[in-house]
Formats: C-alpha cells, structure tokens, sequence
C-alpha cells in the first residue's frame, strides 16, 4: 500500500514538473475552469441536449450528430462565459460569503482582466462556432441568453429586487429552445413548453437555498426574497412555483410531445417536488431548505430524462 502512495506521488510530482517544464500551472487552469461553473454547465448542456433529442425523428441514427456536437460546445462556451462574467461582478459581495469566498476572484488566485478576457475569448469562440457550425437562430437565441444572465440578471436585477431570480430565470430556462433551434432551425411552441417549464422550476429550486443563505445575502445587502419578505412568505411562493411547475410538465402529454409513461412519471416527481415544498410551511427546520434544493436538481434531470425516454419509447 506504501508503494502505491510512493508511485502515486510519485506520478503527481512528474505531472507538476511536466507542466512547469511547459509553462503550465494546474492550479490556474483549474481556476480558470471554476469560472465556468462546471456543474451548472452541465445541467444546461443537458436540458439543451434533451431539446435537440426531442427535435430529432424518434430514431437515433436520424440524429444528427455533428450539428449536436457543435452545438454543445456552442452552448457550454456562451454558459461559461455568462458565468465568468458573473465571477467578475460579484466578486466583492462573493468575498464576504461563506459559500463563496473561496471562488478564485476573491482568493486572487487569478486577475480580473484575466478572467475578462477569458470570458471575452469564450463568448467570441461560441458565437463564430454557432453561426458557422450550426444556425444563425441559435447564435442569436444563446448571445441573448448570455447577456440575460451575465448583464441583466448579475449586473442589475440581482441587486435591485427580490423578484431577481424569477425575472434572471429566463437565461437559464433557454437551453432547451438551444437545442431544438439547432437541429431544425426554428423554435416551434414545444420547445417554448420546455422553457416553462425551466422558468417556473427556477424559483422553487433556488429559493429554498437563499432561505438556508439568508444570512449571507443579509450581509452583503443581496435583497435575495427571504432577506426582502421573510421566511414563511419565500416558502409559500416556493409552493406556488412548484404548484405551476407541476401543472407546466402535463403540457407535454396535452400538446402530443410525451405519452402516458412520461405523463405518470412526472406526476409520481411532481407528488415529491410538492411534499417538500409543503414541508417548508407546515414541518420548518433548518435542514429542509436544503433537502428541497437538493430533490428540485434531481427533479428536473429525471423528468428530462423521462421525457427523452418517452419520446425514444414511442418511436420504437
């Protein structure tokens, strides 16, 4: 066992040389790749991938897969520059709060010139990727949706109303029109079902984690809705969005996107998505909030998910 560790370090130590031989710091890079915000990009890629599916003929040698290709990458390039920029802008209030101070910009582990220009290259890569490889449509539609986040939602909204996550909500609820428009180069009503649905998920799925971050927000003066209406308001309204975020997800069965697999499937996740957001009224403690923002992720990946599978499914 000690000589795995001794290769191991061994095998860390070439790693570091190797990159020091060429120019390269890890640890920059890996700061650099945090401006991006990994996971959040992945669960955009994955809502735009379950557009471009659900655009596609139910068979998935139809798919085409070098349009979805160059469109990911589109996407994921415009999200993270969206989110470099937003490292950028709140990198003062990031420093005073426990869940982010420790983001590179207020650890120093990079500059913010550097991370301006790496957010500028990533914006101009994805809008030359998009138009050229893919659609002029989703060029658009996904610079629209970059300054969305990175310019209304950060640079104004956030700090200026309670109400900022449910009007900044629309920039992360676009991917799925990403991924239709790149693969039909249009955006018909379905794929605008889809961004409802995402819309109205939004506010019950952060909500819950600024009711646990309050304090946080308090400090900094984010007027966040628990911090501007109380507790108990917020986890009413969180009830509300989730009440309309189960009634969104039956249009894909009314609209003929989804059959009755999809349809019992996503009430089954809607029954839970509302039990916990009847637990922040009527059972509040302090680990609830966080129980909800965790099952509200999982929520949408498996209705997604379902939703993919139920399409597949029909078209066997």
């Amino acid at each position: 066992m000690s000589d795995e560790r001794v290769l191991a370090g061994s095998w860390r130590s070439r790693v570091m040389v190797q990159s020091r031989s060429l120019g390269v710091d890890l640890a920059v890079v890996q700061s650099y790749c945090e401006l991006t915000k990994p996971r959040v990009v992945s669960l955009l890629i994955f809502t735009a991938m379950v557009g471009m599916m659900l655009a596609s003929p139910a068979h998935m040698a139809a798919v085409h897969w070098s349009v979805i290709l160059w469109a990911n990458i589109g996407i994921a390039l415009a999200s993270g520059a969206a989110a470099a920029i937003n490292h950028v802008v709140d990198r003062q209030i990031d420093g005073q709060m426990r869940r982010t101070h420790m983001r590179p910009l207020p650890n120093d582990a990079i500059s913010v010139t550097g991370a301006l220009i790496f957010a500028t290259i990533l914006m101009a890569v994805s809008g030359i990727v998009l138009t050229v490889f893919v659609n002029k449509l989703t060029a658009i539609l996904t610079m629209a949706g970059l300054v969305g986040y990175a310019g209304i939602y950060t640079g104004f909204l956030k700090r200026r109303t309670p109400q900022n996550i449910v009007l900044g909500g629309a920039a992360g609820a676009i991917p799925p029109v990403l991924g239709w428009a790149s693969v039909t180069g249009h955006a018909p009503l379905a794929s605008w079902v889809l961004f409802l649905i995402i819309f109205l998920w939004t506010p019950a799925h952060f909500w819950p984690l600024a009711i646990y971050r309050r304090d946080d927000y308090a400090r900094v003066g984010i007027p966040m809705m628990p911090v501007s209406r109380g507790v108990r308001h917020t986890s009413w309204l969180i009830l509300a969005y989730t009440v309309g975020t189960v009634l969104a997800t039956q249009l894909p069965y009314l609209v003929g996107m989804a059959g009755t697999p999809y349809l019992i499937g996503a009430n089954i996740l809607g029954a839970g998505f509302l039990y916990h957001a009847l637990r922040l009224i009527y059972a509040p403690d302090r680990h609830n909030p966080m129980r909800m923002f965790g099952y509200s992720i999982v929520y949408l990946a498996a209705l997604f998910a379902m939703l993919l599978a139920d399409h597949y499914m029909v078209g066997l």
